[in-house]
């Protein structure tokens, strides 16, 4: 009979393991690694004290005094070092940072991180049940611990757009039969959850009956919406937009996952938890989308703490969330404290400022050692990944609108992030519509292979005056390809490029591309080093700066890639026109009348 061998988190229940701690623990037997020297800081109580660390195995058998005992296999000497269990980010998402799993564990496992909460819904809006699939088996070989979740929202917004598959209950419930899926990942569809949609509340019950977390996406909720929102079942958010909503959420008891990824919000949100007093057991932190050259300089949870430290919460009060508290939400006890039967997750800080991880042990191994990884990194075959892109080349008229008459009104989306619809009045030349003063093209085609890839073309206002095009298929949720411009020709030049790569990003000015980043696997990610694909990246911001001019916190280069988002409140543009989730509106066509 084959032994399969145990999940975590029961692997520690093993009942020889435990009664070899148990040995070791009493002083009859040595450990198998001895950490000595270290100051040892209590994710509970926030308190920092002298202690050596005794492990077996993949477990912690015991927290001492210093000096108390010598005998071990390997002893570790944690000398100036403070020790702290491994960071957790409880929302994120692999294919933000466009490398692979493997390469992403090998730049985060350095700094700390030994456990990630990863949201597929990429791979997901792409290649359906088999990209969270291709997810789950890249993840299972890795030394960082990857609890995936099942993408709640493919598409985010159905009838409003269309991804590379859709999700519906029956599915979310096979995604979480399995023991690798630790809940349903973020529910963005809102509206539907809140109005009782059949479809979004049958994936939510889905949760709900696993006994599995439900996550949220709470983007602007309060009061009676709020409250619908979470009666449905949804327990967390990461959408946070101010200070005050910070509190609302924390009043009503919402888990925070407080993101890295609007760094503009972060000091406002350390203001108000000071002005508290303590740290609420409900607030964990969470990276969600870090871009490559973010991840290569700067790194992933390690850096969210680092900045919060540095707009002046307490160095213990950002552990504590990176740790204890997210183990807590995880429903994972053998997580997020370094005690006496927990799993053996340590780091060695230098200090509480910088985090600067000096060795990192995940599961009783040591994985990374100053700031290299030492364990062992499988990469998965990226074959399945590739040629997601099913579009042809586009000529210049694909980025036309066809009208009537001389003048015509049209429908614009006004303001980056926060949109709303708006109206302006232009001519028509020679058949078609000329972009309205001020306004900013936007186009996305569907790349999937399910539906016509026929480019829908709206108008943006808020988004500077653009000399030249930005195209790309990181377009979220459902990535399809969507182009950005001042022209016609640009426009067609960019797009031209991103489907010739396979997926990917381009700019282009004055008929010539500037800067081009492949992202053949899935058009979201490549399997190319991190470093390689920061530069490459960092390449696509610089060219960027000669195309518009930027105007934070808004109007920023992160804002193209969640123009499409079209469960967010206000109108989207899509591959099938310009969508309104609140009400349920598409226009294939932004014009209105013919005047």
């Amino acid at each position: 009979m084959t032994v399969i061998p145990r999940q975590e988190p029961f692997d520690l229940n093993d009942p020889v393991l435990r009664a070899r701690a148990v040995t070791a623990a009493r002083g009859d037997a040595p450990f198998d690694m001895l950490i000595t020297g270290g100051r040892l800081l209590d994710a509970v109580t926030g308190l920092i004290r002298e202690a050596d660390i005794g492990l077996v195995g993949a477990l912690i058998a015991s927290v001492h005094p210093p000096a108390s005992r010598t005998d071990a296999v390997e002893i570790i000497d944690a000398t100036g070092s403070i020790l702290t269990p491994g960071l957790i980010d409880t929302h994120m998402h692999v294919e933000s940072s466009m490398v692979t799993p493997a390469e992403y564990a090998s730049a985060v496992l350095p700094r700390g991180v030994t456990t990630v909460v990863w949201d597929p819904h990429e791979f997901g809006n792409v290649h359906g049940l088999d990209g969270v699939r291709w997810a789950v088996e890249a993840a299972r070989t890795l030394p960082l611990r990857m609890i995936l979740l099942a993408p709640s929202c493919v598409p985010s917004a159905p009838g409003l757009e269309l991804a590379g598959a859709d999700f519906d209950a029956s599915v979310i419930s096979e995604m979480l039969r399995s023991p690798a899926v630790g809940g349903v990942a973020e529910v963005m569809n809102m509206r539907g959850v809140i109005d009782g949609d059949p479809r979004m509340s049958a994936i939510v019950n889905s949760g709900l009956a696993s006994g599995k977390l439900v996550c949220g996406h709470a983007r602007g909720l309060e009061g009676t919406d709020l409250n619908a929102f979470m009666a449905a079942g949804v327990t967390s958010d990461h959408e946070l937009t101010s200070g005050a909503d910070l509190a609302a959420k924390l009043a009503v008891g919402l888990t925070i996952e407080l993101r890295g990824s609007h760094d503009h919000l972060l000091q406002e949100f350390v203001e108000m938890l000071n002005g508290l007093g303590h740290l609420p057991a409900t607030v964990t932190l969470c990276t969600d989308d870090v871009f490559p050259d973010e991840l290569y300089e700067s790194g992933g949870l390690d850096d969210v703490a680092r900045r919060l430290v540095r707009y002046g919460m307490k160095p213990d009060w950002a552990l504590r969330a990176a740790t204890f508290n997210a183990a807590q939400r995880l429903k994972r006890s053998d997580l997020g404290l370094v005690a006496a039967g927990r799993r053996a997750d340590l780091v060695l800080f230098e200090d509480l400022t910088e985090f600067r991880a000096r060795l990192v042990i995940s599961g009783g191994r040591i994985v990374a050692r100053n700031g290299r990884i030492e364990a062992a990194i499988q990469p998965l075959d990226t074959v399945p990944l590739r040629n997601s892109v099913k579009l042809p080349p586009f000529t210049e008229s694909n980025f036309r609108i066809p009208a009537k008459g001389e003048r015509v009104r049209v429908a614009t989306i006004d303001r980056p992030r926060f949109t709303q619809w708006g109206e302006a009045e232009t001519e028509v030349r020679n058949g078609f519509v000329v972009p309205p003063a001020g306004s900013t093209m936007i186009a996305v085609a569907h790349r999937h292979g399910r539906a016509d890839g026929i480019t829908r073309v709206g108008f943006l206002t808020g988004w500077g005056e653009w000399r030249g095009a930005f195209c790309t298929t990181v377009s979220h949720d459902s990535h399809n390809l969507t182009v950005f411009g001042g022209n016609e020709r640009d426009m067609a030049l960019a797009a031209n490029a991103v489907i010739s790569a396979g997926g990917g990003m381009a700019v282009a000015k004055d008929g010539r591309i500037e800067a081009i980043l492949s992202l053949p696997l899935s058009g979201l990610v490549t399997d190319a080093p991190l470093k390689d694909t920061a530069l490459a990246f960092a390449a696509i911001r610089k060219a960027m700066e000669k195309i518009v001019d930027w105007k934070p916190p808004y109007r920023v280069f992160k804002a193209c890639f969640g123009a499409t988002l079209a469960c967010n409140v206000g109108p989207h543009q899509t591959d099938r026109g310009i969508a309104d989730v609140v009400t349920g509106k598409v226009l294939e066509s932004p014009v209105l009348e013919v005047l």
